[in-house]
């Protein structure tokens, strides 16, 4: 049996060379790309949190939930630490900031934010404050 032509894209695009830098990024959006791991980050926003805890607020099991702390301590988005038998985790807010600026320069946007004189961290000039969702876009079909 050969393989499918989705599998032989899938193996091309593993071989073919990817920057680490762009793996980084991906790494970091990945790991946001979950709505439970969302949950954490914004239950950990208030403050540091027990596993304990982010199992009683998510409502999954501490597998799961000892899973997704996991692919956000990879990301670097949480650091952990031990407290007698218990595990605390936090947020580290300050990649949150340093990642977006590291983004910008990496995909070429930081100049082309200067070329139209606007402020990092603020809208481009004309842009709305909202993102656009699948949810809001069907609606408004």
């Amino acid at each position: 049996m050969s393989p499918s032509p989705a599998r032989i894209r899938s193996t091309i695009a593993t071989i073919v060379d990817q920057p680490d830098d762009l793996r980084e990024i991906r790494l970091f959006h990945k790991a946001l790309a979950d709505v439970n791991r969302l949950r954490i980050v914004r239950r950990l926003a208030r403050g540091p949190a027990s596993v304990t805890d982010l199992i009683e607020h998510v409502g999954l099991s501490q597998p799961l939930v000892s899973w997704h702390l996991g692919r956000l301590r990879a990301a670097g988005l949480v650091a952990t630490r031990r407290n007698g038998r218990e595990t605390v985790c936090s947020l580290r807010a300050e990649v949150f900031e340093a990642r977006v600026a590291e983004e910008r320069a990496l995909l070429g946007l930081a100049d082309m934010s200067r070329d139209r004189g606007d402020t990092p961290g603020e809208a481009p000039a004309g842009a709305t404050a909202s993102i656009p969702t699948a949810r809001a876009s069907a609606a408004d079909a």
